[in-house]
């Protein structure tokens, strides 16, 4: 055996393994396995589908969602407004402007470093002035990731996209659920009250995904699947008593029979866009149009200069998955090292930015491609992107920026307000907001909103209880 199949083999181990953990029957939307096995031939997408888009580190407000001018916040007012832009340091690359981006039409600014994602301002909302209440790299991701502030750093409620298929899945058709409702790309997923088909099905990698979605002829084994199979034809003692009190024989070998019902579906053929041979030609073509869409460069051996994790890739990734059925939710992390105390702002914009143009393609995507319900996709879908909190509105002396507590957000396509901005950071040190809920404008008399107001408003804009949020929605931010 080759190197790279011993490794393959062992990936798929680890992660079938891992896989075991859905018990029984939530694995895979908690479908009977002779009902998956029809499904698989004609899976249809969900009505309403979601996208959590993380960019990890901490991002540059100032480079993406909450830009300033710097004609107006020059280094001379350094010591009354607290906030230096820094857009000249980007001058070194043409590529980037040096001022805010504005688009004709356009009701938002965004900072340099967005790229095409600017064109999409007509299908978006862009909250500023969010109060994240801490500069702590976990702690502020579990926050806008579940909507809840942690206990510690301990996340303390489901993940919204947890949430959202813990109460749309059981309101759905068995024909209509898909396979794999709520899916994480190398991002973590909590789960605090609902029945296992709400779990994330958790993949680190796009490698991942497909070895867990591909035939395979070799045995699925590991030590803790002999354990655990041995253990059915073992007299009774206390230690296996207590593992099937639990039921966790039982939901392995169920979960495993699961598994391998979505080998035989071969799904991971979708998702393999540089193979084409063996396809039928309408998947062929399916794939040749998501190669150009999202410029991922292939060779003769595969993503030769654009891997599977790339940004662009993964978008993409998450296209398919949403348009082919297979999810209703997918989480991701869209881009990362942003955590820049010591890098530059290039670095900050070079990073951000290839996060930003994926997901103006998927956007894109979404705008131009029909959804069966007769429309376009973007009616169909609620993307919300975040980070963990911003950087500081000065840079330090190191050439970075370091951890700021107001942030920002943009939620685009179904159940808010297009090309709007609700709220705004200070222009003294970019403090959080004080806004009129009804409104999104600037209040004197009005509230400090956080992640658990963004979060109870996406709920609320699909349909869904938000009252373990215990917050209002924003009401000035949904779609009328």
């Amino acid at each position: 055996m080759s190197r790279n199949s011993v490794k393959n083999t062992l990936q798929r181990r680890t992660f079938l393994k891992a896989a075991s953990a859905f018990a029984g029957t939530s694995l895979f939307g908690g479908l009977s396995f002779k009902a998956f096995a029809q499904q698989a031939q004609a899976l249809a997408p969900a009505d309403h589908c979601f996208v959590f888009a993380y960019f990890g580190g901490g991002w540059d407000a100032l480079l993406n969602l909450d830009p300033r001018d710097p004609n107006e916040f020059t280094p001379e007012r350094i010591s009354e407004t607290r906030i230096l832009p820094g857009y000249s340091l980007l001058a070194n690359d043409p590529t980037y402007p040096t001022m805010p981006i504005q688009r004709q039409g356009s009701n938002i600014a965004f900072g340099p470093a967005v790229g095409r994602f600017a064109d999409h301002f007509d299908v978006m909302s862009v909250v500023r002035g969010i109060n994240m209440n801490t500069v702590a790299h976990e702690v502020g991701f579990r926050y806008f990731l579940t909507g809840k502030e942690p206990n510690g750093s301990a996340a303390r409620n489901s993940s919204t996209a947890t949430e959202v298929v813990g109460q749309l899945y059981p309101k759905m058709a068995a024909n209509q659920r898909p396979p794999v409702p709520n899916l994480a790309f190398n991002i973590e997923s909590y789960n605090d009250r609902y029945g296992g088909y709400a779990n994330a099905l958790r993949v680190s990698s796009a490698n991942d995904l497909l070895l867990t979605l591909a035939p395979s002829p070799t045995a699925i084994d590991s030590e803790i699947e002999k354990q655990l199979i041995d253990m059915r034809g073992q007299p009774v003692t206390c230690e296996s008593q207590l593992y099937d009190s639990r039921g966790l024989v039982t939901q392995y070998n169920d979960a495993r029979k699961q598994v391998r019902t979505v080998l035989d579906a071969s799904l991971d053929r979708y998702f393999r866009f540089d193979q084409t041979t063996g396809d039928p030609p309408a998947v062929a073509m399916e794939k040749a149009a998501t190669v150009a869409r999202y410029q991922l460069r292939v060779g003769n051996n595969g993503f030769t200069n654009d891997p599977r994790n790339s940004s662009a890739a993964r978008a993409a990734l998450v296209a398919t998955a949403l348009k082919k059925g297979v999810s209703q939710c997918v989480s991701m992390n869209i881009a990362g090292g942003l955590d820049t105390h010591f890098g530059t702002q290039l670095t900050q914009a070079n990073n951000q930015r290839a996060g930003w143009n994926a997901l103006a393609d998927l956007i894109a995507d979404f705008k131009e491609s029909d959804h069966p319900a007769g429309d376009k996709w973007i009616k169909h879908v609620t993307i919300l992107v975040f980070s963990e909190f911003s950087r500081t509105p000065l840079i330090n002396a190191s050439g970075g920026r370091d951890h700021h507590i107001t942030n920002c957000c943009a939620i685009v396509g179904r159940g808010v307000k297009h090309n709007f901005v609700f709220g705004a950071s200070g222009n003294v040190g970019m403090s959080a907001g004080v806004v009129n809920y009804d409104t999104g404008r600037p209040d004197r008399k009005g509230f400090q909103y956080l992640p658990d107001h963004v979060v109870a408003t996406i709920m609320a804009s699909a349909g869904l209880d938000y009252s373990i949020m215990r917050v209002e929605p924003l009401k000035g931010l949904m779609a009328t």
